[in-house]
């Protein structure tokens, strides 16, 4: 085995960075969920949560972890809704921004400068800038631990025109998402590879992605 390819071997105790930077400096980039709510009180919030992802089609539903007890999950457990937006590369210090302990009392629109857009059928405003926003309507939860993975069904879908490519989804290229990488790292789209899935029947006649 050349040296590039000798392990060192860990359990998951005996890390002594931890665990959880282990894993976000690992599993990258991870997608940020920049979710808006609203407090019992009317306060609007805005927050970045980098373990987000789809998590059911029929209903459509979409979900992002709180770590630790945070005001996006006190916030969508008291209103049951939120929206999760999708920030984009020029909207990089306003989303870390956000990401500030405030206390509840302060709105990170307004700390971070962010302009409001009224949602449609949820009381939480979407970020006016994010290209993408999908309103949602709490559907559940599962609390691993400190983290509390909150699921989302999706009522409404908003998009700007300008990031819509010809068959009408959104061109990611255009849509310049954000991503979290580990430590304080970020990072933006890079290189886009388009690449067919190869059906059995072409495969058994020797087609191969290469």
């Amino acid at each position: 085995m050349s040296p590039d390819h000798e392990r060192v071997e860990y359990a998951p105790s005996e890390i002594e960075s931890g665990i959880y930077k282990w894993m976000t400096a690992s599993l990258i980039p991870r997608a940020i969920a920049w979710v808006s709510t609203v407090s019992a009180d009317g306060v609007d919030n805005v927050a970045p949560h980098s373990f987000t992802t789809v998590a059911g089609i029929e209903p459509p539903t979409l979900c992002f972890v709180s770590v630790g007890a945070k005001d996006t999950l006190a916030n969508a457990r008291a209103t049951g809704e939120f929206v999760l937006n999708i920030g984009t590369g020029h909207l990089l210090h306003a989303m870390n921004d956000s990401a500030t302990d405030f206390p509840g009392e302060l709105s990170e629109f307004d700390a971070a400068g962010l302009e409001r857009e009224p949602s449609r059928l949820v009381a939480p405003p979407r970020v006016a800038a994010a290209p993408i926003a999908f309103e949602c309507r709490v559907s559940g939860e599962h609390v691993i631990g400190n983290c509390v993975m909150v699921f989302g069904e999706v009522v409404h879908v908003a998009a700007h025109r300008a990031v819509l490519a010809a068959d009408g989804l959104p061109d990611a290229t255009a849509v310049d998402p954000l991503a979290r990488l580990g430590r304080s790292e970020w990072s933006r789209l890079g290189e886009v590879v388009s690449l067919n899935r190869i059906r059995y029947d072409d495969w058994a006649e020797g087609k191969r992605s290469g």
